[in-house]
C-alpha cells in the first residue's frame, strides 16, 4: 500500500462519515431504548452522553485490531520500523476518520464538549498519523500506542453512571472504577518497558537513521511525556481507589450508602 493510497483517503472519510451517523443517529436511537434515562437528560449532557458512546465504540474497534496486528502482523513485529504498515495503516486511517469527526463535533458543540485541550490532543494525534499514512515509518509502535484506547471505556462508564446519578459508593460504580484502574495499569503501564525496550533496541540502528527528523520528534518526544502524563495519572488513580476501599471497609453493610447523588463531571478521554 502506497502513502495515501485513495484506499487509506476513503478509509478515512467512510470512517468519519460512520462515526458522524453513529453520534447523530445510533447512539440516540440505541441509548433511547436501553436506558429510558437518556431521553430526560439536558441537552448538553445528552450531546456528550452520544459523543462518549461513540468515544467507546472507537476504542473497541480500534484497540482489538491493534490485538490482531501484534499477534499475527509478522511484518510489522519483525521490522518496528519499516515493515510492511498495510494493516497498521488501515487500523490508523480508521481512528483518523474520528479524530477528524470528533473535532467537528467538539467545533459545532463548543458549548457542550468544547475543551481546547481536546482539539490541542487530536491535532498532535493527526500530525502522528501523518509519518504512518504518508510515510510508512514506525509502523509497530504507533500501532502499540493505540492499545491504550482500551482504558477509554471504563472512563466513559464512570461518566455515565455519574450523570445518571449513581453514587460513587454503589456497587455498579465501584467495580467500573477497580477495572477502570486496573485496565489503565494493564495498557498504559505495565506495557511500558515492552514499548522502551523495542524503542532502545532501534535507536542508532540503520533503520533508525532513515525515519525523517520530524518523524523521530512525532515519535520519542510525546512517548516520553506522555508516559510522565500517565504515571502521573495512574498514581492518582490508584489513590482514589485505595481511598474508596478504605472507606467502603470501615462502613457495616447497612450502612453503605445505597442512594444516588446526581453528580456533573466534566468529558474525559
Amino acid at each position: 500500500m502506497e502513502p495515501f493510497t485513495l484506499q487509506v483517503l476513503a478509509i478515512s472519510l467512510v470512517s468519519l462519515l460512520c462515526f458522524q451517523w453513529l453520534f447523530h443517529s445510533a447512539s440516540p436511537w440505541l441509548s433511547a431504548r436501553l436506558c429510558p434515562r437518556y431521553v430526560s437528560l439536558r441537552s448538553t449532557n445528552s450531546v456528550e452522553w452520544n459523543s462518549r458512546t461513540v468515544s467507546t465504540l472507537h476504542a473497541m474497534i480500534v484497540g482489538l485490531f491493534c490485538l490482531y496486528i501484534l499477534q499475527f502482523d509478522d511484518a510489522v513485529n519483525a521490522d518496528p520500523v519499516w515493515g510492511d504498515p498495510t494493516l497498521v495503516r488501515i487500523n490508523v486511517a480508521i481512528t483518523t476518520g474520528y479524530l477528524a469527526s470528533d473535532m467537528l463535533l467538539l467545533c459545532f458543540y463548543w458549548r457542550a464538549i468544547g475543551d481546547a485541550y481536546f482539539i490541542i490532543h487530536h491535532l498532535a494525534a493527526l500530525f502522528a498519523c501523518y509519518y504512518v499514512l504518508g510515510e510508512g515509518m514506525l509502523p509497530y509502535f504507533a500501532n502499540f500506542r493505540m492499545l491504550a484506547e482500551f482504558s477509554t471505556p471504563c472512563v466513559n462508564q464512570r461518566w455515565f453512571f455519574e450523570v445518571l446519578g449513581y453514587a460513587k459508593s454503589s456497587t455498579p460504580n465501584m467495580i467500573n472504577g477497580m477495572a477502570m484502574t486496573l485496565t489503565f495499569f494493564l495498557v498504559r503501564v505495565a506495557v511500558m518497558p515492552f514499548y522502551y525496550s523495542r524503542m532502545w533496541a532501534v535507536i542508532g540502528s540503520e533503520a533508525y537513521y532513515r525515519v525523517t527528523p520530524g518523524g523521530r520528534a512525532a515519535w520519542i518526544g510525546p512517548s516520553l511525556c506522555l508516559d510522565v502524563m500517565n504515571l502521573l495519572w495512574m498514581h492518582k488513580m490508584a489513590r482514589g481507589c485505595l481511598r474508596v476501599l478504605k472507606s467502603i471497609s470501615k462502613q457495616s453493610p447497612e450502612k453503605l450508602p445505597k442512594g444516588r447523588l446526581a453528580v456533573r463531571e466534566g468529558r474525559s478521554d
